[in-house]
Formats: structure tokens, C-alpha cells, sequence
């Protein structure tokens, strides 16, 4: 039976001195596959890294509840030892820890158990090997040298390892080929599950190709100014944002 992960009322949310975000309400249940577009500058990534407490990004009205708890004054760390994840658009580079290192490293932090290595390194190895990964990446210097579908596959391993109760995937397929965005769509379908929920920032619909869609929201002027089924993702790649703003759909 699904239940509320993800609860936001009323959300504002600023960088410096500009508000970026403004009573933005969502809810989001286990089982669940939300997808969020939107016109480049909507505020997109700004709403996943709320989420997920980057503090550059001032909640300054609103709440962000997860599992019924109120996260809204939480540190980055705590939400994702709750099991929120976030994959980021450009990932960084990381020299002096090893990609296998940091998978066992936040495993542990993650479950509050050291994991047994014979069996990590197992795990790991067949969830690379599905990624199309090289295992030798598995010492390499986190996305250091990596090119950018590396990078995005490397991303896609964390969440496969960390298995989180909620993954956002802030624009996971930008920069990708057609062979590498298979391969992505690939791990997240592995990943999806009854237990857990996606929150896909996208603007391409080949990522979301055999995913099942249950909500689709469109970011715009600050607030989800519109909400439809998987339908819309058409609408929106056939007559563009503007139809909506004209009032073609709403909520």
C-alpha cells in the first residue's frame, strides 16, 4: 500500500536576494513516477535541491515534510540518511576518493551498518557491468576524468547502491547520446519500485520511454502551474510551453 513520502505546502524558496520559488505545493507517494518540466529558468533545479537542503537555497516561507516529518530546517546529510537522493545536472568532480570507496562509504552512512565487502563488491560489480560501466572505474577518483554519460552513469550507480525511498533526477539525460540515455533508462526502470518514488526533471521524453508516468507538472513563474497524466508530455513536445500559458490545459 503507498504512502506519503514527499509533502510541500505552500513553498518559497530564494537565492540571495531573488525569489525563486513561490507557494509550491506537492505531494509525492511511494510508487509513484512524477515528472516536472518546465521553461529553462522556471526553477526546476532550485525545487530539488530544496528538497534536498542545499544551503545556498532559503526556505523562506513554507514546508517540506518527509514520512510525516518536518525536514524544512534539516541539513543535507540527515535527508539523505532519511533516503532522499539527488542526482545532480552537472556532477562534480571529486579528486582523492575512489567511486567504489564512496558507494561503501555512503552505504554505511546510509543504513547505519558496514557492508560486507565480499558481498558489496559483488553488488556492485553486476550493477556496473548493467550500466555498461567500466569496473575499473571502480578506483578511479570519483567522475574525475570521466566524460559527461560517464558522469551520468556514475550517478545512476549511486542511487542503484544507496537504493533511496525517494530519488530526484535533475535532468539525469542533458548532454547524453541515444545509446547512453537507453542504458540510463534502463537503471532507473531497474530501480523503480512500489516501495520507493522518482521525481524526474526532464526535457527530454526518451529517458521516460517503458517508465510508467503518473504525474506529470509543469514549473512555471515560480509555482506547478499545471499537473496532467503522461499525456501531457506530448502536448508539451508538440505545441511547446506556450500553449499552456494561453490556457490550452490546466490542472
Amino acid at each position: 500500500m503507498s504512502h506519503e513520502l514527499l509533502k510541500i505546502e505552500n513553498l518559497q524558496v530564494g537565492v540571495e536576494d531573488k525569489v525563486i520559488l513561490k507557494q509550491l505545493d506537492l505531494v509525492i507517494r511511494s510508487g509513484e513516477t512524477h515528472v516536472l518540466m518546465g521553461p529553462n529558468g522556471a526553477g526546476k533545479s532550485t525545487l530539488g535541491y530544496a528538497i534536498m537542503g542545499h544551503p545556498q537555497y532559503n526556505v523562506c516561507q513554507g514546508k517540506i515534510f518527509f514520512e510525516g516529518e518536518d525536514i524544512t530546517e534539516e541539513s543535507t546529510d540527515v535527508r539523505a540518511k532519511k533516503g532522499i537522493f539527488l542526482s545532480f545536472q552537472n556532477p562534480e568532480e571529486v579528486p582523492g576518493i575512489a567511486l567504489g570507496n564512496f558507494l561503501r562509504v555512503s552505504r554505511e552512512a546510509v543504513t547505519g551498518e558496514p557492508p560486507r565487502i565480499l558481498a558489496f563488491q559483488k553488488e556492485m560489480k553486476s550493477t556496473m557491468s548493467a550500466l555498461e560501466i567500466n569496473p575499473d572505474y571502480a578506483a578511479r577518483y570519483l567522475n574525475v576524468g570521466f566524460s559527461g554519460g560517464e558522469k551520468k552513469k556514475s550517478e545512476i550507480l549511486q542511487m542503484l547502491m544507496l537504493n533511496p525511498k525517494l530519488a530526484i533526477l535533475d535532468e539525469t539525460d542533458s548532454g547524453l547520446d541515444v545509446d547512453a540515455v537507453k542504458v540510463v533508462s534502463k537503471g532507473i526502470r531497474q530501480y523503480r519500485s512500489e516501495n520507493n518514488a522518482l521525481l524526474i526533471i526532464t526535457h527530454n521524453a526518451k529517458i521516460l520511454e517503458g517508465l510508467p508516468v503518473d504525474y506529470v507538472h509543469v514549473l512555471a513563474n515560480g509555482t506547478i502551474a499545471h499537473t496532467g497524466d503522461s499525456s501531457l508530455i506530448q502536448t508539451i513536445n508538440e505545441k511547446g510551453f506556450q500553449f499552456l500559458e494561453a490556457g490550452g490545459v490546466r490542472n
